[in-house]
């Protein structure tokens, strides 16, 4: 009995509780990996339509007047999903001024869609 008593070391009860804290934690890092992978994604779809639909913008203010009529398209961006942009030019009856509404609209697991609202003057 006395030689059990000098033994230092873990028992079999103390190896498979750590074990279990173990395994618990890296379970719960790897959802963690997950949804931060999602995230980033998600980040990456929204970042790339706001610059597709600023393009637009871009686009519309240096053509000619006469040619600021509605239209859509079709882009596919680097991620390889396909973004659908809308434009509509409203006149303001009021001044020599165009509201220019431009949509990007895609769809990954769910539909989304960014607007961008800019004013063009004559």
């Amino acid at each position: 009995m006395s030689l059990f008593a000098k033994a230092k070391g873990f028992s079999l009860v103390e190896i498979l509780v750590s074990l279990v804290i173990l395994s618990v934690t890296l379970l719960a890092l790897a959802a963690l990996m997950v949804t931060a992978t999602k995230g980033n994604a998600a980040g990456g779809h929204i970042t790339e339509a706001t610059t597709l639909a600023q393009d637009k913008l871009e686009e519309l203010r240096v053509a000619s007047w006469a040619s600021l009529v509605s239209g859509t398209d079709v882009r596919r961006g680097s991620t390889g999903i396909d973004y659908s942009r809308s434009w509509n030019p409203v006149t303001n009856p009021q001044s020599n001024q165009r509201w220019v509404a431009v949509t990007v609209s895609w769809t990954d697991r769910t539909a989304h869609s960014v607007n961008l609202l800019s004013v063009i003057s004559q």
